[in-house]
């Protein structure tokens, strides 16, 4: 099993589970699906007008996810990614949902932003595509965000994620399932006027080649070309000819067209609304399909995170240059953590995701000084918690604000914010790391050793060392009020 990845997407309209495997050629990580289920869920139609999920759209997700946890028993954690997208931003009673549906999966369920979803879908599509310089536009339509991108190569350049799908569209322009003309150039406008407020930014950049990625675009292929609309794909043309056909019956008929699977066309005159107003707004040309998507963007994400190639360091290293972080300091406070965090939890493995989110803590910790010194690690928490960050998930980065506004000040700030009792152990490595490099000196030999027994905290010092560092004795004496606030005894011994 150790060959093998696996990644669920938890759209709005569909689930779907891919297992790949892994394989290195010439230095390159190629992923190759060897299983893959899809279940319609529609779980976006389960919304009602205050955005709370119904208790039957809910079970059908827990009945999907049941069977998925079971094809993915055998799994170690830290080879399988559950993403959820537009529906679980949005749906208020997510907070209960989401327990529900992480026991019957059997793995953690990652929300994840927009544009973080934007972003795996076109890590997704370009793998499958040949090597290119040229810019490529990426649209992917699902059942309640759509996702628009521009890339170069496997790296996007613009990203966007707009509040409109397949799903919620259908259900709000054609609730019956009848369509007439007014009722689609009423869609049609709506999707435009979403649309355009990211049109300016898009065709400026320009691109060389369209692809339409997931449900939507391949069932408007499909039915283009298998129905004769179409000989180059998705075109402006052949929607047109598609839409009057469609307008025509009244609705869509399964029977009358070739290519279309009986589950999309609950959600085709949605998709197609979308799609003709991306063609007009955008001035799309033609589209090809492309065979990646959301869930083997996550595989080669999740692959990349097994090697050297872990989209969450680039996001770090680039947010280091973006706040102008002091990156000797930065990496003094981290070995130090580190070396505590390791004597404290001495069978963690180097994978492990909570170590990795305190390396880094350590190298953000002082973002916030861009702000303003005073309370500066509060001002590092907020940026860390709600900035753009490609490659961390919502989880990832409140776990990361999590540590970073508990590396000084107040502990009783995150005091209900722990789940584990390991995150105290990141938070005292931190801290201490903090407290002892606050001269922006190296730290050699270390000073200190610590360690902890149920809530008992011990902390020994070289007293020779501790006699030439006053300042440093203090503020270790301060930790003894702080741990004693929450329920930990901090005993500092010289020695």
């Amino acid at each position: 099993m150790e060959h093998l990845l696996a990644a669920v997407d938890l759209g709005s309209n569909s689930f779907r589970l891919s297992i790949g495997r892994v394989s290195e050629q010439n230095g390159a990580k190629h992923i190759y699906q060897i299983d893959r289920l899809k279940e319609t869920v529609r779980l976006a139609a389960g919304l009602d007008a205050s955005k709370m999920l119904s208790e039957e759209s809910i079970e059908r997700a827990i009945s999907v996810l049941e069977r998925f946890g079971e094809r993915l028993r055998s799994f170690d954690p830290d080879r399988v990614r559950a993403v959820a997208t537009n529906t679980f931003r949005v749906a208020r009673n997510v907070p209960d949902f989401l327990p529900r549906a992480e026991a019957a999966l059997g793995f953690p369920i990652e929300v994840i932003a927009g544009r973080e979803e934007a972003r795996l879908i076109y890590t997704g599509v370009s793998h499958t595509l040949p090597v290119s310089t040229e810019k490529r536009l990426v649209i992917d339509i699902g059942g309640g965000s759509t996702e628009v991108i521009i890339g170069r190569g496997d790296e996007p350049v613009l990203m966007s994620s707009l509040y409109m799908g397949c799903v919620s569209y259908s259900r709000k322009f054609f609730p019956d399932g009848a369509v007439d003309a007014y009722a689609m150039k009423t869609a049609e406008l709506a999707a435009r006027r979403e649309i355009e407020v990211i049109t300016k930014h898009y065709r400026k950049l320009g691109w060389a080649q369209a692809y339409g990625s997931s449900g939507t675009a391949k069932a408007l292929y499909a039915m283009l070309t298998d129905g004769g609309l179409s000989s180059d794909g998705i075109t402006r043309d052949g929607l047109e000819r598609l839409k009057q056909k469609i307008i025509r019956a009244g609705c869509v008929a399964p029977d009358e067209l070739p290519g279309i699977k009986v589950e999309r066309a609950d959600v085709l005159l949605g998709g197609l609304a979308i799609m003709i107003a991306f063609f007009d707004e955008m001035r799309v040309q033609t589209m090809k399909t492309g065979d990646g998507a959301l869930r083997l963007g996550v595989l080669v994400d999740l692959a990349g995170r097994e090697g050297a190639h872990d989209r969450r360091d680039e996001s770090v290293h680039a947010f280091m240059k973006r706040y102008h972080i002091d990156i000797k300091q930065a990496a003094r406070v981290k070995g130090t953590a580190l070396t505590l965090f390791d004597s404290l939890v001495p069978d963690c493995p180097p994978q492990d995701e909570l170590r990795h989110t305190l390396c880094w803590a350590a190298d953000l910790h002082e973002v916030g000084l861009s702000i303003a010194q005073a309370g500066y690690h509060k001002h590092s928490a907020y940026i860390l918690n709600n900035a753009d960050m490609p490659g961390f998930s919502r989880v990832d980065q409140l776990q990361l604000g999590l540590l970073t506004l508990a590396h000084t000040g107040k502990l009783s700030r995150v005091q209900g914010l722990i789940r584990q009792r390991e995150q105290w152990l990141a938070i005292l490595s931190l801290r201490l790391a903090v407290l002892l490099c606050r001269r922006r000196e190296d730290i050699v030999p270390m000073p200190l050793t610590v360690s902890v027994k149920g809530s008992s905290i011990v902390t020994r010092v070289n007293k020779k060392w501790l006699a030439t560092h006053p300042l440093t004795d203090f503020s270790l004496h301060g930790e003894e009020d702080e741990w004693d606030k929450v329920g930990f005894k901090f005993e500092l011994i010289p020695v």
